[in-house]
């Protein structure tokens, strides 16, 4: 059944590729119909048939559209195959640096019976996947492996390493989190795709929408003369024309293929693969976590986790202990891991983890004074406490720009210092008045599906915060622009950094809320012995008497959002944090 399955599959891609040259058949006939139509007509004034004045004017007029509609052709289809498709970003993994990695992906081909892929690369996601980059623009294609002995032996005839397959790419945490029969069990459907892949129909259906594609960008490239803009638009109105022709063919093509391979893979470890599919989900929560949580903060003080890969065990761990439902998972570490199969993981997880800055935040290429690596066991200081106090100081400086006294308590320790009291003090609302729930930073826009209830005094300091953190973020944007220029810049347009954005843009109130929560945290450092620390799940957070606190936002959000400063204060008076007491900023 499964070599039926198999077959019709791979049946169903081949017929949808062939529905996909037809479209390029097409295109070509239209394209030489003027041609044809200008031959037929020189050949009846060549036996004096189609003579006369009005015949001239015709044969002049379609010889003319004839030579224009084949120059036009010409420059389409130059441009098709010229094109250099989309690469995805990876880090290029050598053979010599993985030859066991290597070695299972030749021995999952060889018991599919496919050919192998030409070369590994990882990808900073939870995903695998199979690209061509046998393009000429992407450069020579891998050499080929030295011959090796076929499965049935010693004797049997020699298979080489296909050099115009396509590259296997696999999900950088999947090496850490899975152990290799997972693993194993994983790649099979993904390695099972080179076997459609090297059909030609296919191949040459798959070359055709991709040399589109990259047409398609092409023509929309920006900063082109006015000429090379009607040219430009013109070359993607056809090549729009022809994607959207294929588009459903395409599709199709690509749902037989991968059924095709579905039905081969089954053949190999089939059992332990739904035990894996438990685990790729895993992996992919523990990622998203690790990423929007500990990273991206890291990330915004110019600090890069140099072990992105390493800390998803952590974080998957640390949920195993806290949670009775997935206890399991941490019974499968002591089995081999599959980063095992790397000669050096940690270069490996570096690599990686420096090409997740760029893509996730649009990080430099390159390390430097105000983008450095940094290790899980100086997070807390390097990235956690110098957050809080850069919050801190671009706090009080708009305070400052808003007039806001120092201290309205000239008996202070300080009165001109950085104190939490001048925070709490400016933020409550005055006695008598009553707090304005529905203004917000959504609310004073005209926004009033979904306002942000702060009172007035937080909306106007929210939206201070909220143009000082632009001028910074726009000051290092502009100034790092030219540095970000790589030789890796042409595997994706620097412009568009980051590619995969992890949050949208944090409303006002949001930022007020972490400035605020950071000026508290400061103030139990500085002033009750506190420490910050990593939360491999939660991100940066404040240990107080040795224990994670927890309970510290609603109570920041009551003096946002009402101007009450109770509950607050109750906490900072339980905990001995002096409020009044300045505060180490930088």
């Amino acid at each position: 059944m499964t070599g039926i399955g198999v077959e019709a599959g791979a049946r169903a891609a081949r017929s949808r590729a062939l529905a996909v040259l037809r479209v390029r058949g097409r295109a070509l006939a239209v394209a030489l119909l003027p041609a044809g139509a200008a031959v037929i007509l020189l050949a009846g004034a060549s036996t004096g048939r189609l003579v006369g004045p009005a015949w001239d004017a015709a044969r002049w007029t379609v010889g003319v559209l004839a030579v224009l509609v084949l120059l036009a052709a010409a420059g389409v289809g130059l441009v098709v195959a010229r094109a250099r498709p989309a690469v995805s970003p990876t880090v290029p993994i050598a053979e010599k640096t993985a030859p066991d990695l290597y070695r299972m992906v030749r021995d999952l081909a060889d018991r599919l019976d496919v050919p192998v892929p030409s070369a590994i690369a990882l990808t900073p996601d939870c995903d695998s996947w199979l690209e061509d980059r046998t393009h000429a623009a992407h450069g020579p294609p891998p050499d080929p492996a030295p011959d090796r002995p076929a499965p049935g032996g010693p004797g049997a005839p020699a298979r080489r390493r296909n050099p115009v397959a396509p590259v296997l790419v696999i999900g950088s945490p999947f090496l850490w989190w899975m152990r290799v029969g997972e693993l194993r069990a994983v790649l099979a459907p993904v390695i099972a795709g080179t076997g459609p892949s090297a059909h030609p129909d296919i191949a040459a259906a798959r070359r055709f929408v991709r040399g589109l594609d990259a047409a398609v960008a092409v023509a929309s490239t920006p900063g082109r003369c006015p000429p090379v803009r009607g040219l430009c638009a013109a070359l993607g109105w056809v090549a729009r024309l022809l994607l959207r022709g294929c588009r459903e063919h395409a599709t199709l093509m690509e749902r037989g293929v991968a059924a095709a391979a579905a039905e081969r893979a089954k053949t190999v470890d089939y059992g332990l693969r739904i035990v894996a599919q438990e685990q790729v989900g895993l992996a992919y929560a523990g990622w998203d976590r690790l990423l929007t949580r500990v990273a991206l903060p890291a990330w915004r003080m110019g600090r890069w986790p140099a072990r992105l890969d390493a800390g998803v065990v952590a974080a998957l761990t640390e949920l195993s202990r806290r949670d009775r439902l997935a206890e399991g998972f941490a019974s499968r570490l002591g089995e081999r891991p599959a980063c095992d199969l790397l000669e050096e993981p940690g270069a490996v997880d570096e690599a990686a983890s420096l090409l997740a800055a760029r893509l996730f935040h649009g990080g430099p290429a390159e390390t430097g004074p105000d983008w450095a690596p940094v290790d899980w066991q100086a997070y807390p200081e390097e990235v956690v406490d110098r957050a809080w106090r850069a919050h801190a100081a671009r706090l009080h400086r708009v305070l400052d720009a808003l007039g806001v006294r120092p201290s309205p308590d000239p008996a202070a320790p300080d009165p001109g210092g950085a104190t939490l009291a001048r925070v709490l003090d400016h933020l409550t609302e005055p006695a008598g008045r009553a707090a304005a729930p529905a203004t917000g930073t959504h609310a004073l826009h005209g926004d009033e599906e979904d306002p942000d209830p702060t009172t007035e005094r937080s909306a106007v300091l929210a939206a201070g915060l909220s143009a000082e953190v632009a001028r910074e973020e726009g000051a290092v944007t502009g100034g790092a622009g030219a540095a970000r220029r790589s030789a890796e810049s042409d595997l994706w347009d620097e412009g568009g950094l980051p590619l995969f954005p992890l949050q949208p843009p944090r409303t006002a109130r949001e930022l007020l809320t972490d400035h605020v929560t950071a000026m508290v945290c400061c103030a139990a450092v500085d002033t009750a012995g506190a420490a910050p620390a990593l939360d491999w799940l939660d991100g940066p957070s404040l240990l107080l008497g040795g224990e994670r606190t927890a309970d510290l936002t609603p109570r920041v959000l009551s003096l946002i959002e009402e101007g009450d400063p109770g509950p607050l204060r109750d906490w900072l008076a339980a905990s001995g944090i002096r409020a009044e007491k300045p505060v180490r900023l930088v």
